[in-house]
């Protein structure tokens, strides 16, 4: 390899360690990179549909990643309690719920993003949050928002997990 850095058999030297290591991250052979043949995965994608509604899945799986999409707290009936505690609860409820159905467990929940609408209610959030992940909670984003799509809902949380 050129040991002069603006000659292209440095620059091609350069891609090529560049490429071994990202091929060492992704458990890629240096041969597999070399030849230029990719390595194949054996994804395949399920979609679990919301009921009504063709343009939102409820949760959708990638081999044994399932992305699921966000939930509040409603009821049967998509009656939303006006209490945040109440509403908080229930939310964390019906996510337990959809990564139930969707073949996972609270266990494998891998992150989870909660959008509040106000920050002073982080804090009890945080408490009805750790009641359903008591020990080794998963990744988690908590972000305010001004207002979320559905009426009168304070808090909405979605998650990605493990099959």
């Amino acid at each position: 390899m050129s040991t002069n850095p603006s000659s292209r058999r440095f620059f091609l030297g350069r891609i090529g360690m560049a490429c071994a290591a990202v091929g060492a991250v992704l458990g890629v052979g240096h041969q597999s990179l070399a030849q230029n043949k990719p390595r194949r995965r054996g994804g395949r994608r399920k979609s679990f549909a919301m009921p009504g509604n063709k343009l939102i899945s409820r949760a959708v799986q990638f081999d044994r990643t399932i992305y699921l999409s966000g939930v509040v707290g409603g009821d049967a009936n998509d009656r939303i309690d006006p209490d945040f505690e109440l509403q908080a609860m229930r939310t964390m409820l019906n996510l337990k719920q959809s990564v139930e159905r969707s073949g996972s467990a609270l266990p494998k929940v891998l992150k989870c993003t909660c959008y509040l609408t106000r920050s002073r209610d982080a804090a009890k959030f945080n408490e009805v949050y750790a009641k359903f992940f008591p020990e080794a909670p998963p990744a988690r984003t908590m972000v305010v928002v001004k207002e979320l799509i559905a009426a009168g809902a304070m808090v909405q949380v979605d998650c990605v997990c493990h099959a």
